[in-house]
Order: structure tokens, then sequence, then C-alpha cells
């Protein structure tokens, strides 16, 4: 059945950015951001901008909000809880939903609520976005990989593939969802870390022969072997090609977590490090590179 109208949860960067492709491509209608109803009041009046041109996407509350064809959560992690409630308002019993949040966690609490038949497992990555002050700044707008848990549906991953092929939203749908979905975990444990605790960019980070990029690669390297341990086969060609991903984008540009030591905002630290710790202690492997940068994370942060 055909998506006509996307919610997405989430009205930050990776929100902005995919809403803003859906609604050029099928029209502005085509597009909300459900918020709930105390954060609507905060936010209705923001002047955002994408690309230096101002967003007119709409927002609405739970409150008045529908049922959807398609919901897309684009939260942090710190805000899943919360994001899920909101839900409630534009899940049918046909609505399809997929997640583009960081981590190996969001799609299970996700399915808790709502059910495997109609969600999909995901990750964006490639993209270049900065958010700062309101206003979103991207050259990449990178691609979505997903695809389908054990119990969803086949035709929801046609149906959402058939919506981004219309948008022209770059996408692949992965016969093995899980493989890539710790890649870019992997990925994450070292890029959005590292250039939190050193306040670094995707520049300084790939840098050869920098202090970033062995703290880069030392924690993705961890990541690897925990994935490991827990069946997935991730190999150094893995790592080697999400480095290489980092390597191609914007040297000034930044990941979320420096975006959100520039913001002092809560950070995603326990999705990222917090997984790969915990892991990793259930299999008796020694991670020091995570654990460090876990324990500084967490000393910036305490600093505000």
């Amino acid at each position: 059945m055909q998506i006509d109208k996307v919610a997405f949860i989430g009205k930050g960067g990776v929100g902005l950015l995919y809403g803003s492709m859906i609604a050029r491509a099928l029209g502005a209608d085509a597009v909300e951001y459900v918020m709930d109803d105390a954060r609507f009041e905060r936010h209705a009046s923001d002047q955002l901008k994408i690309n230096g041109e101002p967003c007119r996407l709409r927002s609405v509350r739970a409150s008045e909000a529908t049922p959807a064809d398609l919901v897309i959560l684009t939260v942090k992690t710190t805000g899943l809880d919360q994001a899920i409630d909101t839900m409630e308002a534009v899940v049918g019993s046909k609505t399809r939903i997929a997640s583009l949040c960081n981590g190996i966690t969001s799609e299970q609490k996700i399915a808790a609520r709502f059910g495997w038949t109609h969600t999909v497992l995901g990750i964006c990555q490639g993209m270049d976005a900065v958010f700062l002050d309101g206003e979103l700044t991207y050259g990449k707008s990178g691609e979505i990989r997903f695809g389908a848990a054990p119990e969803t549906d086949p035709a929801v991953v046609a149906d959402i593939a058939d919506l981004y092929r219309r948008a022209g939203i770059a996408h692949v749908v992965e016969p093995d969802i899980q493989h890539r979905m710790w890649a870019k975990l992997m990925m994450n444990v070292g890029i959005n870390q590292t250039c939190m605790a050193y306040g670094g960019t995707y520049g300084s980070a790939t840098e050869r022969g920098s202090e970033q990029r062995r703290s880069l690669i030392a924690a993705m390297r961890e990541a690897r072997v925990v994935g490991n341990a827990e069946g997935i086969e991730l190999t150094e060609d893995d790592l080697s090609q999400m480095v290489g991903i980092l390597e191609g984008l914007d040297p000034d540009g930044m990941p979320s977590m420096a975006q959100d030591r520039i913001a002092r905002r809560k950070t995603e630290v326990e999705e990222f490090s917090g997984t790969i710790c915990r892991l990793a202690a259930a299999h008796g492997i020694e991670v020091p590179q995570n654990e460090w940068l876990h324990r500084r994370i967490r000393e910036i942060e305490a600093s505000w």
C-alpha cells in the first residue's frame, strides 16, 4: 500500500534532512513533525533553517495528530521513551514504523509497544549534517540502510523502499540488517565519542598519525570484537569501509555528540560505549578505550 503521509518524531538534523527531501518530492502535506503538547508549546515559534533557507515543514500537537502511513523516529536515544509515548497518537493498525535512531536498541523498545509486524530495522549513514542554533547545514544527504526483522511483514519493507525511491532518498534494503546496524554502531562508537571527548571534527579524527585517529580506530576495534562475541561477523574490511565513509565527509563537519558538546546537551554515550562496555563485561572482553571514552565524556557532561 502506497505511503502518502509520513509523521516524524524528532525535528533535529536527521529528521529535517529526510523530511525536507520527502516534502520536496511529494509535497509539504506529506510530512508532519509530531510533538507532545508541552514540547510543541516550547518549540512552536522556533525559526528553523535548512542550508540557509527558512524551514516551513509543519509541526503538530500529539493531541491533534491522526494515524500516519509511516512513522519515522529521528530522536536521540536519550528521548526515546518519551518519543514512543508520543507515537501512540500516529500509529494505527496499518502504520509502518522505521527508526533512524543511533545504536542497536531502539527497535526492540518500539516493537515491545507496537509489535514487529510493521516495524523495520534500519540506520542512516554518510550524511554530513550539522544542526546547531536552529539551522541544519549539509552537503551530503547520505543513505538509509534498512531491512526486515524476523517477524516483519515483507510488504512493509517494499512499501518503505517505494517511498524512499519516490522521495529521491538513497537507500539499500539489507538482507542482513543486523550486520549493518552493528557496523554503524562500530563507526559511531569511534567517531561520535572521539569527537566529543577531544572536541574534534571529521577531519581531525581521521588525520593519519593523530591521537584522535588512534582513539577512533581503537574504539572501533573493541566494538568489532564485542560484535563478534555477539554473533555478528564484523571484519577489518567492515571497519575500513566505515573509516572510508568518514574520510569522505566534510573535514570541518562533526557528528552529533560533538555538536552536543558545543550545545552542552546530554549525549548518547550510554548507547555507544555504555552498550559496548556492558556487553564486553558479559563476554569477559577488555575494552579499555571505550571505558576511557565513557569516563571522559561523563566528566565533560558533569562539568556543565
